[in-house]
Formats: C-alpha cells, sequence, structure tokens
C-alpha cells in the first residue's frame, strides 16, 4: 500500500493539515527578511569626504556649508561632489570662479566620510565606511550569507533525513535567532559576516507541510508556501522604509522566529519520514491524531499499524548519504539536472532581486513592486502548474526570465519606464520558477531521501545566489554584463528542464526502488516496427 492510500483514509487536506501550514508560517514569513536584507542594510547613502578636521582649524571663517564644500571637494560631471577624492588644499579661487575642476590636483580621503542620512540612519556602509576602494565588500557580504545557506542546506539536509524534519527545524530556528542577535553586535565588518554566514547556515527550506497533503492539494500547499515568502518580501519593503538603522532592522525581521520556538512544540513529525525510518508505532500515533482532528473516526478500524510496513518496501534500517544520490542510474541523472535548474534559478532570481537600482525610482518602491508583483505571478503558476504541468511551467517561466533580461540589455536607458516594466516582468516569472522548482523537486525525490535531494539542490541554488552579487560586479567592466551572463544561464536551465519527467497528479515515490522503477517505465516508449512490439528505453 501506498502512504497516499493510508493518507486518504485521514482527510489528505483537513484542519489537522490547514494547522501545519498555520504553524509553519512563522519560520517562513522570516525567510526574505534575511535573504534580501542586504538591499536596506548594506545601501550605499550619499557620501562626500570628511572635511571636519579643516573646520575644526578654523581656515573656512564664516564661509557657509555649500561654500565649505566647493573649495574642498571637487564636483563630477553631472554637478554632484565626489565620493572618494578632496582637494589636498582649499581651492578659494572657485568661490568667485566656475573653472574647470578636472585640471586640479586631488587626493583620497584623509579624515573618512560624511554621509547623507536622509534615508538611512545607519547601514553597514555608513557604520564600517564600506566606499570607495571598500564599496564592493557590500556585495561580498551578500555572498558570505548565501555561502552559509549553501553550506546550511547540505549540512541539515543530511540531518533531516537521519534525525527527522521537526528535530531539525528547531536547531536551525534557535541557531537563526541566536546568530542574528549576535550579528547586530558585531564591532568590526569581518565579525559581521561571520555571523551572518552562521546565520545563513542556520537557515534552511523543510519539506514537512508537503510531506502531510495528499496528492491533489500539493500544488496549492507550495504555492501558498511561496505565497507567505512574498507577504514577508512585501512587508520588508515597510519595515525597512520605517526603520533605517541596520541593528534594528535585522532585530525586526528576525522577531518572527521567536513565535516559530515559541509554537514548535505543536508541529507533528512526518509521518512518512517515520514510517521509511522504522517508526511505525510513532507515524501510526500522529496519523490517528490526524485523522481524528479531520473527522475520521474510523481511521483505526480501516487502518492498522501492520499497514504501514507495506510502505516502506523491505527498507527499514538503511542509513542514507548524499551518495545515495548517485549511485543508481536515473536517481543520478534526476540529481545532475536538478541541480542546474536549481541553479539557474537562483542565480536568476537574486541577480534580479539585488539589484533594486538603474530604474528612476527609489530603493523602497523598486522593492516594493518587485514584491507585489510575484501575488499574481503566485496565481498565474498555480493554474499554470494544475493545467501544463510542472515540466512545461519550469521551461517557460525560467526561459521567459531569461527573454526579459536580454530585451533590458537591448532597450536604450531613456525608456526608462518600459525597461521597469521588462524588469518586473522578468522579476515574477523568476518567482514563479522558484516556486516551481520547489514542488518539482519535492515531487521527484523519494521520501528516504527527499530532505537529502532538496539540501543538495538548495546548495547549488545557493551557490548561485552566492555568486550573483559577485556577477553584477562585473559591471565595472562593461554594465550589460551581468545581465547578459543572468539571461543566458536562465535560458539555458529552463531548457535542462525538459529532460525531467512529468510529476503532475503522482504519487511520490517512498524509496530508490520507486524512483528507478517509476522513472524507467515512464521513459521507455514502444515502437511498431514490421508487426513487432520492441521496448525502447531512453534511460541510463
Amino acid at each position: 500500500m501506498k502512504f497516499e492510500n493510508i493518507l486518504a483514509e485521514t482527510d489528505g487536506f483537513g484542519r489537522y493539515q490547514i494547522a501545519i501550514i498555520t504553524l509553519l508560517v512563522f519560520s517562513r514569513i522570516s525567510l526574505p527578511g534575511h535573504f534580501l536584507l542586504n538591499n536596506f542594510i548594506a545601501a550605499i547613502p550619499s557620501h562626500h569626504c570628511a572635511i571636519t578636521s579643516l573646520e575644526n582649524e578654523g581656515v573656512f571663517g564664516n564661509l557657509t556649508k555649500e561654500q565649505r564644500l566647493t573649495v574642498s571637494i571637487p564636483k563630477q560631471e553631472e554637478g554632484t561632489f565626489a565620493s572618494c577624492h578632496m582637494f589636498p588644499e582649499p581651492q578659494f579661487h572657485l568661490l568667485t570662479s566656475s573653472s574647470n575642476t578636472s585640471a586640479l590636483p586631488v587626493i583620497q580621503c584623509q579624515n573618512g566620510w560624511e554621509y547623507d542620512h536622509s534615508t538611512f540612519r545607519s547601514t553597514l556602509v555608513t557604520q564600517f565606511d564600506l566606499v570607495c576602494q571598500t564599496k564592493g565588500l557590500t556585495k561580498v557580504s551578500a555572498s558570505i550569507f548565501f555561502a552559509g545557506i549553501m553550506f546550511g542546506a547540505a549540512f541539515y539536509g543530511i540531518l533531516c533525513d537521519k534525525y527527522g524534519r521537526k528535530t531539525m527545524l528547531l536547531v536551525s530556528i534557535v541557531s537563526a535567532l541566536v546568530f542574528s542577535i549576535a550579528s547586530i553586535i558585531s564591532t568590526n565588518f569581518s565579525l559581521f559576516m561571520a555571523f551572518r554566514f552562521l546565520t545563513g547556515i542556520s537557515i534552511i527550506s523543510i519539506v514537512l507541510s508537503l510531506e502531510w497533503v495528499d496528492t491533489e492539494h500539493r500544488t496549492f500547499i507550495a504555492v501558498f508556501g511561496s505565497v507567505t515568502w512574498t507577504l514577508g518580501n512585501l512587508m520588508l519593503a515597510g519595515i525597512a522604509y520605517v526603520i533605517t538603522d541596520w541593528r534594528m532592522l535585522i532585530v525586526t525581521v528576525t522577531a518572527p522566529l521567536a513565535l516559530a520556538v515559541a509554537t514548535w512544540g505543536w508541529v507533528p513529525e512526518s509521518a512518512r519520514w517515520l514510517i521509511v525510518n522504522g517508526r511505525i508505532e510513532a507515524a501510526y500515533r500522529y496519523l490517528q491524531t490526524c485523522a481524528r482532528f479531520n473527522g475520521r473516526q474510523d481511521f483505526t478500524a480501516r487502518i492498522k499499524p501492520e499497514t504501514l510496513f507495506a510502505v516502506t518496501s523491505g527498507q527499514l534500517g538503511h542509513n542514507y548519504t548524499y551518495l545515495d544520490l548517485i549511485k543508481t542510474p536515473c536517481l543520478r541523472r534526476l540529481t545532475i539536472i536538478t541541480g542546474i535548474i536549481w541553479y539557474g534559478v537562483a542565480s536568476t532570481y537574486y541577480g534580479i532581486s539585488l539589484n533594486v537600482t538603474g530604474f528612476g525610482l527609489s530603493l523602497h518602491m523598486t522593492h516594493f513592486i518587485y514584491a507585489t508583483v510575484e501575488l499574481p505571478a503566485k496565481v498565474l503558476i498555480y493554474f499554470s502548474l494544475e493545467k501544463l504541468g510542472r515540466q512545461l511551467s519550469q521551461v517557460g517561466t525560467l526561459v521567459l526570465t531569461g527573454v526579459c533580461l536580454i530585451i533590458n540589455i537591448i532597450l536604450p536607458k531613456d525608456y526608462w519606464m518600459f525597461r521597469t516594466s521588462v524588469a518586473v516582468l522578468g522579476k515574477g516569472l523568476s518567482e514563479a520558477s522558484f516556486t516551481t522548482v520547489f514542488l518539482y523537486t519535492t515531487e521527484l525525490f523519494p521520501t528516504v531521501l527527499r530532505q537529502s535531494g532538496l539540501g543538495y539542490s538548495s546548495f547549488v541554488a545557493r551557490l548561485g545566489a552566492c555568486i550573483s552579487p559577485l556577477i553584477m560586479l562585473l559591471e565595472e567592466a562593461w554594465l550589460p554584463l551581468p545581465q547578459v551572463v543572468f539571461g543566458t544561464v536562465a535560458v539555458g536551465s529552463g531548457l535542462v528542464a525538459f529532460l525531467l519527467p512529468e510529476t503532475n497528479q503522482a504519487q511520490l515515490p517512498e524509496t530508490i526502488a520507486n524512483i528507478e522503477q517509476e522513472r524507467k517505465r515512464s521513459t521507455c516508449i514502444t515502437t511498431l516496427e514490421q508487426g513487432e512490439l520492441p521496448l525502447k528505453c531512453n534511460d541510463d
């Protein structure tokens, strides 16, 4: 008997499942607050060299603030004061002459910088002077965080499959809380990056909600979880607009994790995981509770503990590792393809999400629009997943995202309104591709390796996210180059999704044997040749 048949006896989508989804919202809604936090805590405000030492020496007399800047700092072509240079000596003749200052000697800032605090009271940039020669460190800080998530995905993936979803969920939440709070008391930037790396390690994606719902409602649950991300993303734009101090912003976006810890005790362990790991009695108790919550009073009479043994297919007691993902041909092929797609999805999504400048709008407004467009994208992808299936939805969203990026490379900057519209469309499509790939991956890997498969996929995805901020530094060589890279990766990885099998309305595989048998059956075709029916298998 399949687990889906057993779950159907409890009502695979009732009050019990809704309660699980609600409890997991607290940990889910804080994710975008950390993933996209760098847009705000590492924002670079307008700045120029500090001239306080000259003011203290009294060389300016009764000059106004504007006049003091004029004689101390050269102006750029657009008329603003230079950010990284100053005159070695005050140029008082500029008060009476508007001569070109490009020929005058300049030096690097000698006494730090003065920042515009009209938008942000404090950021990492103003705290640690991450400007001029060190401005690239703002991108590095984002990469460090995603590197932590990358290693955390691999680390927690195998632990979740070994020790259970619920236990590791608590460990990850508590760790994220501790390291987030520790990061705000950092006395230097290196220490801050170390704590952000550890925070990243602590953030994981759990498949618990999908493992408790029936086949019919898996798409809805995946899209709902993705909507929770979008709501957190929208909240981040508003919170960052109100809270302009980077330390308080980190505290605020981390706060929902405290609620997640408080409600953790009510979250059930995955019955699927318990069964395939031989803990039949515990799984049966959870299933009884589920049936009681959902009003299925006859569950005990219809399903006995002995029935659950049929789900394991004789594979109890086996300790699975990441090596099991590549030991068998069908699973190995699946692992390689999903890794390529996850890299493309994450690289493109964060390449767009972390680029919130250059469209003629404020940082907060661009982020808000980017988050808002995710909502209709979720609605559309829900119907797409149901009607077109997982494969076509994955291919379509990724390829079209790449097309949007390429269009914006060609469009002149004068068409900023049209460029913004195309960018927003690309953002919506990239989010839809993320929603699809998460659902697709959980349906492709078997229960005994599902969290490991998701951990591996997340590892590859965070590699893409980790590299994305560094790719954006390529604009120093050629401005459109980062978009060329992201667009090419999106189209290429999207086409690779054609190699995956369709999983819409399919039962979740429980064991590796299910994968090898089902995938071979689905990829084998029969052809009629000279009155014969030979079997041709497209698998390894």
